[in-house]
């Protein structure tokens, strides 16, 4: 796999990613929080960039920390077929997963997190005033959607750990800032002055849509790297 093939997959899976809205939706809730509350702007724009902070330091470090437990376990060299179909088999099965039960079937855009869970961060969030605070949610926001998250780490952690060390690098920096662009949009939205409740009211509108396209890129995407990958190398091997 070359370079460019390489980061087109990295870049898919960082936009699938970045499709997911539970950083979203504590980013939305802790500015809303924090504008019901009567604070400076100046105040809202860095609890925001702390949270946005705090969600790229634990992307990077749930990628690093996948391909560097890769390395340890594969030939980076001779990545197993198996391990490859595996990969794409979880893709694909989390695409079917978010298409059955990412949003739950109510008005909207709760989503699929247990009761319990959703409790916690909600609270969390309420109670987010520290810029050290923000940090630490954006931490736990990447975590608390690891489920879904894990496909397009580990895809993107393979492709990785075929690469030379320094397109390592850039590789991880590449899926991390592209996997915070909604969050960035967001971001850039409230800091100019747009209100919350239109943002909420354009992503309700929309949640089906977001949902379609998280669902159908995971399984193009797992679709995509079987046939590069496994089908590619057994059909050269004589295999059919």
């Amino acid at each position: 796999m070359n370079i460019v093939d390489a980061f087109i997959i990295i870049g898919v899976a960082a936009l699938i990613h970045a499709s997911f809205q539970l950083g979203v939706s504590m980013l939305t809730l802790l500015s809303s929080h924090t504008i019901g509350k009567n604070r400076s702007h100046a105040k809202l724009l860095r609890l925001i960039g702390s949270y946005l902070i705090g969600a790229g330091v634990m992307t990077t470090l749930l990628l690093s920390t996948t391909s560097l437990v890769l390395l340890n376990i594969l030939d980076a060299a001779q990545i197993p077929l198996l391990t490859w179909a595996v990969a794409c088999g979880l893709l694909m099965g989390l695409g079917v997963a978010m298409w059955a039960f990412y949003y739950r079937k109510e008005q909207g855009t709760t989503l699929w997190l247990p009761r319990s869970l959703a409790t916690y961060l909600a609270e969390r969030t309420k109670a987010t005033h520290l810029s050290g605070e923000a940090f630490g949610l954006g931490l736990t926001g990447v975590i608390a959607e690891l489920l879904f998250i894990i496909g397009p780490l580990l895809i993107s952690a393979l492709v990785l750990v075929q690469l030379p060390p320094a397109w390592q690098l850039a590789g991880v920096g590449f899926y991390t800032v592209v996997s915070l662009l909604s969050l960035l949009i967001v971001a850039s939205l409230i800091g100019s002055g747009h209100k919350i409740s239109q943002i909420q009211k354009w992503r309700e509108h929309n949640k089906r849509f977001l949902q379609f396209i998280g669902g159908g890129g995971l399984m193009i995407l797992g679709l995509y790297v079987y046939v590069e990958k496994v089908v590619t190398a057994l059909t050269a091997s004589g295999i059919q």
